[in-house]
């Protein structure tokens, strides 16, 4: 029995790299040409590996056809570029004084790559939207929660990743069509709640099945807290990263770290060949494009959510922390996911915007002739000109259904209309996002952590998400397993710079009484010493 392992089989990446390259507008016909004529596939179109390995001479062809593809010229790296100098040069309306390249911290243009890569780090510390919610109460409309504690929302910020995550996990990789079908089959359409296999007729089912690792943990009658995911991982690894290392933290800690917490089974896509890249010595910012076509896909988005989190009101911060992750393993528009996510959660972070500040404000760290930056005005407008979501969805697919359904190009536009078109309401986030199809338990994720952001508390979110989740999350990063969100929030919001800037206040305060007291007792004893009869 031979071992398949996914995303990283040179037959199967020859595929993915021609795709990538009519993407981004690189002339790779001579190379699909050669590929062709040897015998060479499509990449599958689903699944991480080809169901049959390459006979030797293919796969030696295909090695050397991966350094050609990666020698192409880039006709798009002008207005598509990855480094942040360059990217903040690039965006008009940067949140902030321009950002520029750090020694040592950046990792892309950067002397980053000058520490030593094993072991262990240190321990060292639209305008309006269409008003379309659902039959909830009005608990968690926009810009409510603005006088919450910081905690309780970064608490109902992981609720909500969560819960998003889940309710997608079950449909990933379906096809659009099948996802509305299983959930119409049980009266759940528009989706407002989990799918259930109870009441799906056997053909259907034999038809569609639900997604075979998730369906275990994730239909409802079954839920039984958060089982493990990728989506929840990388933030539970991102908070490591900030206990390890800090907000200073460069692109080679973020390798560091990996190599010592994270399994190379639990990656996937950019990360995986990333991952395999480490371990044959590439050093970042290599690791994101040696032979890695999927350096343009979503993973780097959804490593995102802590780096927004822990910015409050702090867009450009946030984005140039997820930049210093995200170029461990993307380029380029993958990288713009992962900043437009930080960014925008960074903004709803802060406790005083609704969802339509939040995504524009997402925007402005976004190169605006980019493909994302597009792709997300596509989305918005999109949603705000059409009452019926269905409508909004089959129009996307329409316009980027060519790309893969990992691809964070068709993901974030789906993930900016869902949430301009459910206008801050939780429910209506969630069910959005993963009723568009597509990365489903990702933009569920990501839809979750804004809407319970902006929810401003875990009691303004709807307890049928909540209570299922039981205050438990399963995972295999190390310290982890079995952790509460309450838990979560608390660690999550010691590194924050708000809770920086309360304990700088809270310092200043006690310096001012102290300085008080003293100035008290000099003056007392000055006037001890000057009354005569003391």
């Amino acid at each position: 029995m031979s071992l398949r392992l996914t995303w990283v089989q040179p037959e199967d990446l020859v595929g993915h790299e021609l795709r990538q390259a009519a993407e981004d507008g690189r002339d790779a016909s001579a190379v699909a040409h050669r590929w062709r004529a040897a015998g060479g596939t499509p990449a599958p179109p689903a699944a991480g590996a080809s169901p049959r390995p390459a006979p030797p001479r293919l796969r030696t062809l295909a090695l050397r056809l991966l350094d050609e593809l990666d020698a192409l010229p880039a006709p798009f790296a002008g207005r598509e570029p990855t480094g942040l100098p360059a990217i903040g040069a690039a965006c008009p309306d940067w949140p902030g004084p321009r950002p520029r390249d750090v020694p040592g911290r950046a990792g892309h243009g950067t002397d980053d790559r000058t520490r030593d890569m094993p072991g262990r780090g240190t321990d060292d510390p639209p305008e309006t939207g269409p008003g379309r919610g659902t039959d909830d109460p009005p608990e968690t409309g926009p810009g409510r929660g603005t006088d919450d504690a910081p905690e309780q929302r970064l608490h109902a910020a992981w609720l909500g990743r969560a819960a998003g995550c889940l309710l997608g996990k079950p449909v990933e990789k379906l096809p659009l069509h099948a996802i509305r079908a299983l959930a119409r089959a049980t009266g759940n359409w528009p989706l407002s709640t989990w799918f259930t296999a109870r009441g799906v007729p056997p053909g259907l089912l034999a038809a569609h099945p639900w997604n075979r690792r998730s369906a275990p943990t994730s239909l409802a009658e079954n839920i039984d807290g958060m089982p493990e995911d990728d989506d929840l991982d990388y933030p539970l690894l991102n908070l490591l990263l900030l206990q390890r290392y800090g907000r200073g933290f460069g692109t080679a800690d973020v390798a560091r770290l990996w190599l010592d917490e994270l399994p190379a089974g639990r990656t996937f896509t950019a990360e995986r060949v990333a991952y395999r890249n480490l371990l044959q010595g590439v050093e970042p910012p290599e690791t994101a494009t040696r032979h890695n076509p999927f350096r343009e896909w979503i993973g780097a988005a959804i490593r995102a959510d802590v780096h927004g989190w822990t910015h409050p009101g702090d867009p450009a911060a946030a984005a140039e922390q997820a930049h210093r992750d995200a170029v461990l393993t993307h380029t380029a528009n993958g990288v713009y996911g992962a900043m437009f996510v930080a960014a925008a959660l960074a903004v709803a972070a802060g406790g005083a915007a609704d969802v339509h500040t939040c995504l524009r404000e997402g925007l402005r760290v976004v190169p605006p002739r980019s493909r994302l930056a597009a792709a997300v005005r596509h989305g918005i407008a999109t949603a705000a000109a059409h009452d019926d979501f269905d409508t909004v969805v089959d129009r996307l697919h329409s316009a980027y259904g060519a790309y893969h359904w990992v691809h964070a190009v068709p993901n974030a536009a789906l993930l900016a209309a869902a949430l301009t078109h459910a206008d801050g309401d939780f429910t209506g986030s969630i069910c959005r996002a993963v009723s568009g199809g597509w990365d489903t338990d990702s933009n569920g994720a990501t839809a979750g952590s804004l809407a319970g952001l902006l929810a401003g508390s875990p009691g303004r979110l709807p307890e049928r998400w909540t209570a299922p989740l039981k205050n438990r999350l399963a995972t295999t990063v190390g310290g982890f397993d079995g952790v509460g969100f309450d838990t979560l929030a608390r660690l999550t919001y010691a590194h924050s710079t708000g809770a920086a800037d309360a304990t700088r206040t809270a310092r200043t305060a006690r310096t001012a009484r102290t300085a008080r007291t003293a100035r008290t007792a000099h003056t007392a004893h000055t006037a001890h010493r000057q009354d005569p009869h003391a």
